[in-house]
């Protein structure tokens, strides 16, 4: 029921006290010898003796992604070469990459946490994981692969495509557990269809592990049941290491190690820190890495945290499903839009297939979203009418979410993209 029982199961103020002598000692080390600590520490009027409790942790300064770029390649490591045993890169779509290096220890403890996250899953030794994320310089395939042979499950590496073949080892080798992005996922769900291949009949698959990009509510439902198997979001991110905390049984928000990452939600207008059960934007401080220290981390996700004692046992706080990005964010006309607020209405209506994309233009001064989307094979009709009727009303339901008029355009079966690795769902055509 519990990889690490004492860790798990810590009362939440003896958890802040363990991480306050983490922080403490973290702060002096960056703050003796890493330059860019030292110098930001510095602009920012405050030294290790000033954090005498972990609310003092609001003295020190912000770290965001492009201090990452502004440093490559190597600026920003602490460990010594010699001492550095892998790289990571990650899979940004603007600017110069985000270079990642792990110690021993590092590895250590990602491949720890994410033990810890999959046993709470009820996964372990007799599963069989099909780690469907990309290997190599993205850290979701390599990361899913020790935490899964770490709890003594069986695994097999078969990386991203070859959806076909994947469903293939999937039925021969009796595969209990994938581990994908859910777009994959809803992608080897059409395929299946295709291949007149029944979940429920010619499956042993009991549970997926999905994360490395939004998904709604609605989707989990609509997968759950198509499939018949329970959907866990795991969440992670290269800059702390990769995925490595995911929900527990109770599919009630994933379980953060306490141990390993402090968490900060704070009002995304005044930066001030936010009370459990409020929604704001993550800040992340990861209290036991050696290569590649990260204080007070600006994620962009934003969140909620919850630190009741969850009904699996564990103590250790959750953080809820991410339900956007403060960077991805998208102002239309004034009106906030997050793309997974997009999806989760799309998912609501029962005649839309997991497929859509999201096209956003400007014409003079006024900005304007296009949408379209898959019909699901059984609700495509030839009838004009029909088309006419279901349009409106994915148009209407849209309206009412999101507060802003988007024009939908609608998609036969397999019309539109696929991915294997992360959706790229947001083509923004505006000039500013």
């Amino acid at each position: 029921m519990f990889w690490n029982p004492r860790i798990e199961t810590m009362p939440y103020e003896e958890l802040k006290q363990l991480q306050y002598h983490e922080l403490k000692q973290l702060v002096n080390n960056l703050y003796s010898f890493n330059k860019f600590y030292h110098d930001r520490m510095r602009e920012a009027n405050v030294s290790p003796l000033d954090i005498n409790c972990l609310d003092d942790i609001r003295k020190l300064p912000f770290m965001y992604k492009q201090d990452l770029r502004d440093n490559y390649p190597d600026k920003m490591f602490t460990a010594p070469k010699n001492e550095i045993v892998r790289y990571h890169v990650s899979s940004g779509t603007s600017g110069k990459p985000t270079l990642v290096a792990y110690t021993r220890h590092d590895l250590d403890y990602w491949t720890e946490a994410l033990a810890r996250s999959f046993t709470s899953a009820g996964i372990g030794p007799g599963d069989i994981m099909q780690v469907s994320y990309g290997y190599g310089l993205f850290t979701g395939g390599l990361g899913a692969h020790y935490g899964a042979e770490k709890v003594g499950a069986t695994v097999l590496p078969a990386s991203t495509g070859n959806t076909q073949r994947q469903l293939e080892m999937m039925q021969d080798l009796g595969v209990t557990v994938i581990a994908c992005t859910p777009s994959y996922l809803t992608h080897l769900c059409t395929t299946a269809r295709e291949m007149g291949i029944d979940w429920k009949r010619d499956m042993n698959l009991k549970k997926a592990i999905l994360g490395a990009e939004p998904w709604s509510e609605s989707m989990r439902t609509r997968l759950q049941n198509e499939m018949g198997i329970k959907c866990y979001d795991i969440y992670g991110t290269s800059e702390q290491a990769g995925p490595m905390f995911s929900e527990c049984e109770a599919q009630k928000g994933a379980h953060i190690c306490g141990d390993l990452m402090l968490v900060e939600i704070l009002d995304r207008e005044t930066g001030e820190p936010l009370e459990p059960g409020n929604e704001g934007e993550m800040v992340v401080t990861m209290l036991q890495k050696e290569a590649m220290p990260m204080i007070r981390y600006k994620m962009k996700d934003i969140t909620h945290l919850d630190v009741e004692p969850c009904e699996c046992g564990r103590t250790s706080p959750r953080i809820g499903r991410i339900t956007g990005r403060a960077d991805d964010m998208l102002i239309i006309r004034g009106i906030n839009v997050f793309p997974s607020q997009i999806e989760y209405t799309l998912m609501r209506i029962p005649q839309v297939g997991e497929q859509y994309m999201i096209y956003v233009t400007r014409e003079g001064d006024l900005d304007r979203m296009q949408l379209q989307v898959e019909i699901r094979p059984e609700a495509f009709s030839d009838k004009v009418e029909d088309m006419v009727a279901l349009r409106a009303h994915i148009e209407s339901e849209l309206k009412k979410y999101l507060n802003v008029a988007v024009e939908v355009e609608l998609k036969a079966p397999g019309e539109l993209p696929r991915f294997d690795g992360k959706a790229k769902r947001v083509i923004d055509k505006r000039v500013f």
